[in-house]
């Protein structure tokens, strides 16, 4: 990480929340955190914050004459606009690439450098004016309010995607109390540690195999770098979800979860129930219903998450390799659909068959080009070479730090479920036994330790950003 992470984690956070904490007024509370989640925005993007703040302009205006007079035709140039925006930003030198590629043209790729988190304001932004629309949510007649639910600091980035209507209360009136701060703060430390300790930990195995290429390894190689990386987006995504989650507690807001233990499904279905469910529930509510669900039999259903499911990986990046991701795992659960066998294996069966797939996926996922992928999965089962040279890479990358994370990361992805899921809740009540309290005033010691864990990792660790800043 660099400088900045520190002075995040240090400085820009407990300033902005002893400020908040200490002004009396909520108009004051919100017009504080519009402008911490300006600066933190502009700080890395200071010319893209203007784009942002036009987004949400836009946004408000359309969502008010959806409200006032003809709906649909407000609604269809809101949806355009958004998607041309994202259009422009993110998918134009793909677009350019890809007729190059089939017609053998020469068109000049422009360079537009994406804008962080694009994907994740714009899809908040179209959720809040369709659901106007639909009348699901009132319309927001004062701006700085939509300004802050776009720019909102702790998800603007890499979410999880909020709607509106999920947070409409507490942008207008919220309470604090020390107990809920103190679980958000807490929830917030769990977050960086699955970042900074497991996901960075793996990604430098990751890293290692993939930029060698297939050729460089033999099975145990190729395998060591998939689950190395099947963990690291892991912990990166829903460390930095947990860290939204604690973040939002702390200025008094509730973010619905956006992962609940995806490792531990036993089908592709079951996965996406559980894997970015902000993403998963946005497309479910916006695409897949009004396309016709399930409402038109069992193949038009399945056509459908087809479609779901490639806009799906279109969402991730610009890049054949995740519209083919997209449309793996779609392929999957349409087959999930008429191949009953799979729904009634035994668990264990089934959670093998699960990461079975999700593993392969994520190879796609992470490879340039389809070629690297095809080569890393073929040396995936069929790399049996097992030569000083080969053997050699491999245990460089398997140290004693990596294992004990690797131990770590696999144990806190699926088995301590029930755990975490106290440790995610526990604090918060105001009736507490005295053993609870007890092994609350542990828990807090134990997140104490994490953080200064966290700083002394990030002080003298190498930059590693969230996977997801780049969607």
């Amino acid at each position: 990480m660099t400088f900045s992470s520190l002075v995040f984690l240090c400085i820009f956070l407990p300033i902005v929340f002893v400020l908040h904490s200490a002004v009396p007024s909520l108009k004051v509370k919100n017009g504080l955190l519009i402008l911490a989640s300006l600066l933190f925005y502009a700080f890395g993007e200071p010319v893209y914050v203007l784009l942002m703040i036009a987004s949400a302009v836009m946004n408000y205006l359309f969502a008010r004459l959806i409200d006032k007079t003809q709906p649909k035709l407000f609604l269809t140039l809101a949806v355009l606009c958004n998607i041309g925006i994202l259009f422009v930003f993110k998918y134009t030198g793909f677009f350019v690439q890809s007729i190059n590629a089939v017609l053998h043209t020469g068109i000049p790729v422009p360079q537009i450098t994406l804008p962080i988190g694009i994907s994740f304001f714009t899809f908040q932004a179209l959720s809040y004016v369709i659901d106007v629309y639909r009348g699901k949510t009132a319309v927001q007649k004062n701006f700085f309010k939509v300004l802050l639910y776009i720019s909102f600091f702790p998800q603007l980035i890499a979410g999880p995607i909020v709607k509106y209507k999920d947070i409409e209360k507490e942008i207008n009136e919220r309470h604090v109390t020390a107990d809920g701060a103190a679980a958000g703060l807490r929830r917030f430390i769990i977050g960086l540690s699955k970042k900074v300790l497991i996901a960075n930990t793996m990604a430098v195995c990751a890293d290692a195999v993939f930029d060698a290429g297939f050729a460089s390894v033999n099975i145990a190689g190729a395998w060591l770098g998939a689950i190395a990386y099947t963990l690291q987006i892991y912990f990166d995504f829903s460390g930095y979800s947990d860290m939204a989650i604690g973040m939002g507690k702390m200025f008094g807001f509730h973010f619905l979860e956006n992962f609940n233990f995806p490792y531990a499904s036993v089908t592709i279905k079951e996965f996406w129930r559980r894997w970015h469910i902000s993403l998963s529930s946005w497309f479910k509510d916006y695409v897949y219903i009004p396309l016709g669900g399930n409402r038109k039999g069992a193949v038009r259903a399945g056509v459908n998450k087809l479609i779901v499911f490639f806009l799906c990986g279109l969402w991730h990046g610009a890049s054949w390799t995740f519209v083919i991701w997209g449309l793996y795992h779609g392929a999957f659960s349409f087959l999930e659909e008429f191949a009953g066998g799979i729904r009634k294996m035994p668990r264990i069966l089934g959670h093998i068959y699960t990461m079975l797939v999700v593993t392969v996926g994520f190879v796609i996922f992470r490879a340039d080009t389809m070629s690297e992928a095809v080569g890393m999965i073929g040396r995936m089962f069929s790399g049996f070479d097992f030569s000083p040279a080969y053997t050699a890479q491999t245990m460089q990358l398997v140290t004693p730090y990596f294992l004990f994370m690797l131990v770590m990361g696999i144990l806190f992805c699926a088995p301590a479920e029930t755990i975490v899921k106290k440790l995610r809740t526990a604090g918060e009540a105001e009736d507490l036994t005295g053993k609870e309290k007890g092994t609350q005033a542990v828990l807090y010691c134990v997140s104490v330790v994490l953080l200064a864990w966290c700083i002394i990792r990030l002080s003298g660790g190498s930059y590693n950003p969230f996977i997801y800043f780049r969607f």
